[in-house]
């Protein structure tokens, strides 16, 4: 399991949770269920860090929790 910081919410528009990885741009998942929407993130982490890495760009390090004002 990645420890990117995960966000997971409900989209109305999309009737499905979805889950986002803030610091890896682009890198999101959705699911019927909010477990569902996470197990379908953990893969696509895995595949944006592969792809990253096969296409020599950085894969940005996990920071922790973000800060919310």
């Amino acid at each position: 399991m990645s420890k990117h910081e995960v966000v997971i919410y409900w989209s109305e528009e999309d009737k499905a949770f979805i889950a986002e990885a803030p610091e890896l741009p682009g890198c999101a998942a959705d699911g019927a269920s909010y477990q569902e929407a996470l197990a379908n993130l953990e893969v696509v982490i895995a595949e944006w860090i592969e792809t990253a890495k096969l296409r020599g760009r950085k894969v940005p390090e996990p920071k922790g929790r973000l800060m919310f004002a």
